[in-house]
């Protein structure tokens, strides 16, 4: 991340070849955590801004795209779902979405880093809205640990809600992950993993399905998504089912009646369905 004026803040996309900037008018707050270093930024035009490592995580302007669509895209796949868990998630605004579903019965965030929801709740409150929801776990330990000791079929929906696969994150992406994941599932069980952009990153999303095919998941789709603040404004979220099904198919109905009543600014049956009509490169790169 640069600071290249008094005014503006940039994060370079080395990989792309692109930046992204924003307008800032002061820095709010920093913090080195044992894991990364969380900075916060106020924005003229984009409300709030966190950093982790120098990488834009959140905004208050465009946080709703990312999170409506992991939380209501899979929930939405499942048939019922009563109890998820978020791997990640620190800021809440997953959270939050999921327990827009009145059928959730437990919701469980497990983050390794209990500074990130820290600064989310002074700086983000209307993502931390729902913390207090009775049916709401918010604890901070690794991710990766919590579903090695998971209780085999008991999770509906597993969202993994990270940062890049770099730093605390790295261990999210791969087979013995995913492996304890699929164990933890009940039969009809999803799991949900950001998946970055499939413009620039097509590689990272063939390795994680092939990770998740290894593992046992029988089922996958990757549905893309606007997201302006990362890298190329085209970010994706994963799904993969531990048993073969058809997973175009959702409870569309459910999904059309929901969204306005959620307040949703983004999802709605109509996008969700968009969002399984597969693009060509990616039809191309992933077969779907």
């Amino acid at each position: 991340m640069e600071n290249s004026s008094q005014n503006w803040l940039y994060e370079n996309f080395d990989h792309t070849g692109s930046a992204f900037g924003l307008r800032i008018t002061r820095k709010l707050d920093e913090v080195q955590s044992p894991f990364q270093k969380i900075e916060i930024y106020e924005s003229r035009d984009w409300g709030n801004v966190m950093l982790i490592d120098g990488a834009m995580m959140v905004t208050t302007r465009d946080n709703f795209f990312y999170h409506e669509m992991m939380a209501h895209a899979p929930l939405f796949t499942h048939p019922d779902p009563k109890h998820v868990v978020i791997i990640g998630g620190g800021d809440c605004g997953t959270l939050r979405e999921v327990l827009r579903h009145p059928g959730v019965r437990t919701a469980v965030q497990c983050d390794i880093d209990e500074q990130v929801t820290r600064m989310a709740e002074l700086y983000f409150p209307e993502l931390c809205e729902s913390n207090n929801d009775s049916r709401a776990t918010v604890m901070f330990d690794d991710g990766i640990a919590y579903m090695a000791n998971a209780a085999p079929g008991s999770i509906d929906v597993i969202i993994v809600d990270s940062t890049d696969p770099v730093g605390p994150a790295e261990g999210l992406f791969n087979r013995a992950f995913y492996e304890n994941c699929l164990k933890a599932l009940r039969p009809d069980g999803l799991l949900v993993q950001q998946s970055e952009s499939p413009l620039a990153l097509m590689h990272l999303i063939q390795d994680m399905r092939g990770a998740m095919r290894d593992a046992g998941f029988q089922s996958f789709r990757t549905l893309p998504f606007p997201q302006p603040c990362y890298p190329t404004g085209w970010w994706s979220g994963t799904i993969a089912s531990k048993t073969a099904r058809d997973l175009t198919a959702f409870r569309e109905e459910d999904a059309a009646a929901a969204a306005s009543k959620f307040g949703c600014r983004y999802y709605n049956a109509g996008v969700h369905r968009g969002a399984l009509a597969m693009p060509g490169l990616m039809q191309e790169a992933l077969g779907d």
